[in-house]
């Protein structure tokens, strides 16, 4: 259509040729193809012009209005591409979402005005296209092949407990000693309460503990164990101060998981929206910068002294 449009245009097959790079041969080909193709004459060829016929006429000017409008399609997304613009739908986790997440969004909405978002914060699977999902942040394997990820971070958990509760109680040495101690759940589900950890022999498992308090928010969990009131299992990065004060100490540290991949998941990455793009550059340049897998050792004399 478009070799077509530049023909008229420049009056001659061999200067639409020189104007796209073709050879003429090769022009007349397509001409003859797209006539073909229609099933009608399209223009009368002479030695001197180019003739259109009463379909030619009609052809060339829906073509010249449809190929304007692609032009500015394409020029849209390329302002898209530079300027990110549009909604876009953003899913993630709810407790890494709430801490984490939300406060550089708001940031993103600061830099990018003309981006509007949508944020939801669920723990549960997620399907991107059939929900239609932009972004998700999701902690832990990305199991679909057919997705893209991009690296945030690793992020840990661990068990932890006050002094004076250890000081009373002491400290598990094993996941058995779990089933004596008072444990603090912090769980968005009414579920059976299960800490995940490695058993004798490396493996990852579910562990079922006593509770002692359940909440689905961590800050209910924390603070009761900052009192004392039990062991505790929480993200490394939401005790790091806690135990650099010395106000909570590490157990368990041999039964701990390795950490968990922070990815920005996203179903595509060629020709990506701009303003999705954007948002995963945004968070990589500020998420790939903090620790959320750090716990800091004991200090001496502690009960985790071996």
């Amino acid at each position: 259509m478009a070799l077509f449009v530049s023909a008229i245009d420049a009056g001659s097959l061999s200067a639409a040729a020189r104007e796209h790079g073709l050879s003429l041969s090769s022009v007349s080909r397509h001409l003859t193809a797209l006539e073909e193709r229609i099933g009608t004459r399209l223009v009368v060829r002479t030695t001197r012009m180019l003739v259109l016929t009463e379909a030619g006429r009609a052809y060339y000017e829906k073509s010249k209005r449809l190929l304007a409008e692609i032009d500015e399609m394409e020029a849209g997304l390329t302002t898209d591409a530079a300027t990110p613009v549009g909604r876009l739908v953003v899913y993630g986790p709810t407790l890494f979402g709430r801490v984490f997440m939300l406060p550089l969004l708001a940031k993103f909405l600061v830099r990018y005005p003309k981006v509007s978002l949508d944020v939801t914060l669920l723990d549960r699977p997620i399907n991107l296209i059939e929900e239609g999902i932009d972004l998700a942040v999701r902690i832990g394997a990305v199991e679909d092949s057919s997705l893209m990820a991009r690296k945030l971070g690793t992020l840990r958990w661990v068990v932890t407990a006050a002094p004076s509760y250890l000081d009373a109680r002491g400290a598990p040495r094993q996941l058995a000693d779990l089933s004596s101690h008072d444990c603090l759940v912090y769980s968005q589900h009414s579920a059976n309460p299960e800490w995940r950890l490695l058993d004798d022999s490396g493996k990852p498992t579910h562990v079922q503990v006593p509770v002692k308090m359940r909440s689905n928010t961590l800050d209910g969990v924390m603070s009761a164990a900052l009192e004392g009131a039990g062991l505790v299992y929480a993200p490394a990065w939401s005790v790091a101060e806690h135990i650099a004060a010395g106000h909570l100490q590490v157990v368990l540290r041999d039964r701990e998981l390795p950490p968990l991949d922070i990815n920005a998941i996203f179903t595509h990455n060629r020709l990506l929206a701009g303003k999705v793009r954007a948002l995963i550059d945004f968070f990589v340049e500020h998420l790939s910068a903090m620790d959320f897998d750090s716990a800091p050792r004991p200090r001496s004399g502690s009960h985790l002294d071996p």
